[in-house]
């Protein structure tokens, strides 16, 4: 409860070069100690919690809670802070345990939404895709926003959807909520700061919300400046970054002058040193270098090469090309792509590309120029050291820590979408061998150029894979059951919860699911079944977690029609030869990746090691830095993964076959 200050209290204020331009106006808690306050100008509507113990400014160092030389004007201040030379705090609601020192202006100025429904223009520099950025925004909320633009009443109730939750937004009074520090700032204007935030060091901040926690606090540092932005938890922004009209999901990193004007980074993102500009960055889309620009394109789990450019400048009517770059590709040093072009999933782009080109039916491709061609080698980055350690390291660097997260994410390497572009990357291949003609050097389709001689190998390739994903599947069902005294067990195992579809599967800027059940989404959002955001994400985590059942009876409808058979009355002697074909080709892409790895230690990687000795000094000193070839922790875990292999298709066919 509160009260009115008693006439020696404000005496006792006056005395402490306080004043008010109406001291009635001025409300406290009950065992309020007018010591706590001096040199402070109270105006409008002040409410006063207790300021009795200390508080912890910065890591070692604690002040006594109090208001000391500072405009407050309109504010409601919890127990125990410390707000300390401040030239204005202005319309604003602040928790308990909040420390704001040397802070020139914290302000909201007349209604505003925090940043929440600015709308981006997002992936098209030229407009069209506008996404309208909100403290509960998730990749694939946003990738629904900005790629179903051909279903105009799908965008304008899902338009609709995001634009009520925005109004609750609206206020004239601001909040910083518990445990927050802001220290040695310029300005906060219209920002909204959730709780155990820090912001040290920031130039100004403007019209937006910092959706900071506990578990999860979100860091502001230094000569970190930002405008019509939306900031969520377990995120750092540092060194100088400038974030413009941007959102920057959950446990991102920015930093390291990196600048930022209309684009998205959502989670697990790091950006340090480049330009992005319209930039759609999927989970884990990662830029390091000073010379990279990112521009008008859409990702995800990819890396950027130093001075990688992507350009959309081959226009005419205004920057209205984009670019798509699937899951998981990389590009190399200085490489360059002219928009539009799409790269398929997992694939590594070296060289300046001028043309346009569409590999996204051709999935872990090597894509390089060659006399003015871009040329495609298929497959190829299947077996790469870099792709098997991405789809290892990928989960283990998940650096949210907030329990609700936002972004749906599948790790699978070999998922029904990946393993569907590489059914048609595979029929493709055939198709081009058949209709080539054996004169020609190149294969052509869709902008790229693949060598003739290549088109059986790779797609002998891609069939070892398909082969490692079916057989994985049913070996993951067997070994989750204890039913397998004879076949008929083995069957009902088998069996799958769902009726196996042949439903073409989507890749959602990380979540993995079907078109049937994306569809089903679309209606109910058109129909106003689903009409709040809080109701549409609640449906992405339903099918995020169907995701298992779904995809085991999409794998159980390729298994039958690709090889001609029923597991409902499967042999014991084609179950036995699923289980070798999985063993045998698990072996062989394994093998692959090993003799990947084992470049690394071969005598080229040696150069530049033991600069003043012999050819053993070169050896010692490359083995001291690098270490050797069998010691090495990934080439050990490849190996203990083959004999894995070789050991649960052993037991699983022991098993079997004595039943």
């Amino acid at each position: 409860m509160y009260r009115n200050l008693s006439d020696r209290e404000i005496t006792i204020l006056k005395q402490q070069a306080c004043s008010a331009n109406d001291w009635n106006k001025i409300l406290v808690k009950e065992n309020f100690t007018s010591a706590t306050l001096s040199g402070v100008q109270f105006a409008g509507n002040i409410k006063l919690g207790l300021f009795s113990n200390k508080i912890d400014v910065e890591k070692g160092i604690s002040k006594s809670s109090g208001i000391r030389n500072s405009y407050i004007e309109n504010c409601t201040i919890g127990d125990n802070c410390l707000i300390s030379n401040v030239s204005s705090l202005i319309n604003y609601v602040i928790g308990n345990n909040v420390a704001i020192e040397n802070v020139g202006t914290i302000v909201v100025n007349g209604e505003t939404t925090f940043g929440n429904g600015t709308e981006i223009e997002i992936l098209n520099e030229g407009g069209g895709r506008e996404l309208p950025i909100f403290d509960r925004l998730s990749a694939q909320i946003a990738y629904l926003l900005v790629m179903y633009r051909h279903d105009k009443l799908f965008t304008k109730k899902l338009e609709q959807l995001i634009a009520n939750y925005v109004t609750k937004k609206k206020s004239t009074l601001g909040s910083i909520s518990d445990n927050v520090r802001i220290l040695n700032t310029i300005s906060l204007r219209n920002v909204n700061v959730g709780s155990f935030a820090i912001i040290s060091g920031a130039s100004n901040l403007e019209e937006g919300t910092l959706g900071s926690c506990e578990e999860a606090p979100v860091k502001i540092g230094e000569d970190v400046s930002a405008k019509d932005f939306i900031v969520l938890s377990g995120t750092r922004v540092d060194s100088g970054a400038i974030i413009t009209s941007s959102f920057v999901g959950q446990g991102v990193q920015i930093g390291k002058q990196f600048s930022s004007e209309g684009s998205a980074f959502f989670a697990n993102c790091e950006g340090f040193h480049s330009e992005a500009c319209s930039l759609f960055a999927g989970p884990y889309t990662v830029t390091h270098h000073k010379s990279t620009l990112m521009i008008a394109g859409m990702f995800s789990f990819f890396n950027a090469g130093s001075g990688t450019n992507l350009s959309n400048h081959m226009y005419k009517l205004g920057p209205l090309h984009q670019g798509i770059v699937e899951r998981g590709a990389k590009t190399g040093s200085f490489s360059y792509m002219l928009w539009p072009c799409r790269v398929g999933a997992f694939s590594v782009v070296m060289d300046k590309h001028g043309a346009n080109f569409d590999t996204s039916e051709l999935p872990f491709s090597y894509i390089n120029a060659e006399k003015g061609k871009s040329v495609v080698t298929p497959a190829m980055n299947l077996f790469t050291v870099g792709t098997a350690r991405d789809s290892v390291k990928w989960p283990k660097r998940d650096r949210r820590k907030d329990p609700d997260k936002l972004d749906l994410i599948n790790f699978d390497l070999f998922n029904p979408h990946i393993v569907g572009k590489i059914i048609s990357g595979s029929e493709l291949l055939s198709e081009l061998h058949a209709s080539t003609p054996k004169t020609k050097e190149f294969a052509t389709h869709k902008g790229a150029y693949i060598k003739r001689l290549m088109l059986r190998t790779s797609r002998r390739y891609y069939d070892l894979a398909i082969n490692v994903y079916m057989g994985n599947e049913i070996i993951k069902r067997l070994e989750k059951s204890d039913s397998l005294e004879n076949l008929d067990e083995i069957r009902k195992t088998l069996k799958p919860e769902v009726s196996s579809k042949n439903s073409k599967w989507l890749d959602l800027s990380g979540l993995i699911g079907t078109e049937n059940a994306i569809s089903d989404l679309m209606d109910s959002v058109k129909s106003e079944k689903v009409s709040t955001v809080d109701e549409l994400q609640q449906v992405l985590i339903q099918i995020h977690e169907n995701y298992e059942t779904e995809s085991y009876s999409w794998c159980v409808n390729l298994i039958e029609n690709r090889m001609e058979i029923k597991l409902s009355e499967i042999t014991s002697e084609q179950l036995g030869k699923i289980i070798n074909d999985w063993k045998t080709n698990s072996t062989t892409l394994n093998n692959m990746v090993l003799s990947d790895a084992e470049k690394e230690f071969d005598q080229k990687t040696k150069i530049g090691f033991g600069i003043d000795g012999d050819e053993k000094t070169v050896i010692d000193d490359f083995e001291a830095i690098r270490g050797t070839y069998d010691d090495n922790s990934f080439v050990k875990s490849i190996k203990q993964e083959i004999a894995k292999s070789d050991a649960r298709a052993s037991a699983l066919l022991t098993k079997l076959f004595t039943t």
